[in-house]
């Protein structure tokens, strides 16, 4: 038996060894498990952090200020936390992992990564500089465009109960509960294949969450903030919207590449133009010197509404549930799980067709 055993432990070994040697992604899963390993080995208990008179108080308070958005999500709005953003790592360095989306250059589209569990998603991680910039190069000589930024926080869905990074410290204080309530979204729902829709439905959740958090401890400032963010979340989306239909009159079938880069140049200075003028004049918070500095292509396009899909329609069902979030979380998941198809269309089909309201669909500044 025991023979046998290590037989078929040496053949998966061989199995998996073959697989890397011919699959980027197997080779990516395996990095990326490495990795996650060597955090979690450096994880500290949170509550433990706090107790030791040895944590600078400012620390403290920035742990403190996790575990209650922690618990606002487990106890007031019904979301899975798990053991997620109990413990800390101190992970050495400003980034945590880099983000790639790429589209075709000549036609506004996801290039699609597939793993395990969480299926096609329309981005990839990257824990060196290098190795994002080599293979966005290769995609680039394929005919696509890219765009890669920073991501302070990333989520396992409750698998690995998530440590707090100290890439997410630096955000201010509704940010960061923002960002919590945002990650342990994930660990309560997770639609395979639908990353569009999970990140924006984290962002709803997030950001609503939070202002609801900090008003009842009487933040009311903090919680304003949120609020206009939220606002802004929502200008962003439709402008995204706008700016992809844009796009895609430019790609449509017949036109030579002169013609749709031509067109497409056009597109992006008036977009620019627009974020400067008229956008600038309606967002109350958003940092718009911070979006012009962004690159603009149909990959950054595509990866500003993986965030920031139909927002205006989760405001729909928590304006039907008449502001009652954990409710109108509960009616999504339940939705979701009960029925199954397109996510989109199970959220919209709670509404009353009198009170539905459209929207189209980025991460805040820091990224996800």
């Amino acid at each position: 038996m025991v023979k046998v055993f290590g037989f078929l432990i040496g053949a998966l070994v061989v199995l998996v060894l073959i697989a890397a040697a011919v699959s980027a992604d197997v080779r990516f899963v395996l990095r990326a498990g490495y990795e996650e390993g060597r955090l979690l080995l450096r994880r500290r208990d949170l509550q433990g952090l706090i107790a030791n008179p040895q944590t600078p108080e400012a620390l403290r308070s920035r742990f403190r200020l996790v575990l209650a958005a922690r618990a606002y999500g487990a106890d007031s709005l019904g979301l899975k936390v798990g053991t997620t953003y109990t413990t800390y790592v101190n992970v050495g360095r400003d980034t945590l992992v880099l983000v790639m989306s790429a589209s075709p250059r000549y036609q506004l589209r996801d290039y699609l990564w597939r793993f395990p569990i969480v299926g096609a998603v329309p981005y990839h991680g990257y824990f060196s500089l290098d190795a994002s910039r080599k293979d966005a190069e290769r995609l680039e000589q394929r005919g696509f465009d890219t765009y890669v930024r920073p991501a302070g926080a990333f989520s396992t869905l409750g698998w690995f109960g998530d440590p707090l990074f100290s890439t997410a410290l630096s955000r201010d204080s509704g940010s960061l509960a923002e960002t919590v309530l945002h990650e342990v979204t994930h660990n309560t729902i997770w639609v395979r294949s639908s990353a569009a829709f999970n990140e924006s439905l984290a962002m709803f959740v997030g950001y609503r969450g939070a202002e609801r958090f900090f008003r009842s401890r009487g933040e009311t400032q903090i919680a304003q903030k949120l609020a206009d963010y939220w606002d802004d979340e929502k200008v962003l989306d439709q402008f995204y919207q706008s700016l992809a239909a844009s796009l895609d009159s430019v790609y449509r079938p017949g036109k030579d590449q002169k013609t749709m880069d031509a067109g497409r140049d056009t597109v992006f200075q008036r977009a620019r133009e627009r974020i400067g003028g008229p956008l600038r004049q309606q967002m109350k918070r958003y940092p718009v010197d911070w979006l012009l500095q962004q690159p603009l292509n149909n990959a950054a396009v595509l990866a500003a509404r993986v965030y920031r899909t139909r927002l205006a329609l989760f405001d729909s069902v928590l304006a039907m549930k008449n502001g009652d979030l954990p409710g109108s979380v509960r009616a999504i998941v339940d939705a979701e799980k009960n029925q199954g198809g397109d996510p989109y269309a199970l959220v919209a089909a709670l509404i009353p067709k009198a009170s539905a309201t459209p929207g189209a669909g980025g991460s805040p500044p820091g990224g996800r």
